[in-house]
Formats: C-alpha cells, structure tokens, sequence
C-alpha cells in the first residue's frame, strides 16, 4: 500500500485495489483508521481523537487530490501537515 504523506508519527495509505466510499488508511503507532475521503468520518478502526484531528485537517486540505487519486488510480507524494 502507497504512503502518501507523514506527518506527526501518522501514515497516510491508499490501496490501489479498495471498496467504496473513496477512503485513507491512516497509522498512528498501533491505532488504525479508514477515513472517508468525501465525509472525513473515520468508517473503520480505532484512531485517537488528536490523531484522527489532524488527520481530518491533513484531508481537508487535499480533499481534492486525493478524490483524483482514487479515481485514476494514480498515487503520488502529498505535502505533510505543518
């Protein structure tokens, strides 16, 4: 599975080969959580409030880019949070 960003000990993944809704996959430590690209709810997992804040922020701000990613099946490197 591609990394797309890191930032703040979080992994942001996409799969190539997923199920709908357009979700990321985001690792922090042993916690992991699929979060809908489109809503930004985490649908699956277990990620901490903060984390899944940051996630949340990271994904609003590349919302756009990550729907095109899902949908050409073309993953490239995205800017980390700061």
């Amino acid at each position: 599975m591609p990394i797309i960003s890191k930032f703040y000990g979080i992994i942001i993944k996409m799969f190539f080969k997923e199920h709908n809704p357009p979700h990321i996959h985001a690792i922090y430590g042993e916690y992991v959580g699929s979060i809908d690209i489109q809503t930004l709810k985490m649908t699956e997992g277990d990620l901490p409030y903060k984390a899944l804040a940051l996630v949340q922020e990271w994904a609003t701000k590349n919302q756009n880019n990550l729907l095109e990613m899902w949908n050409t099946k073309k993953i490239k490197e995205l800017p980390p949070l700061e």
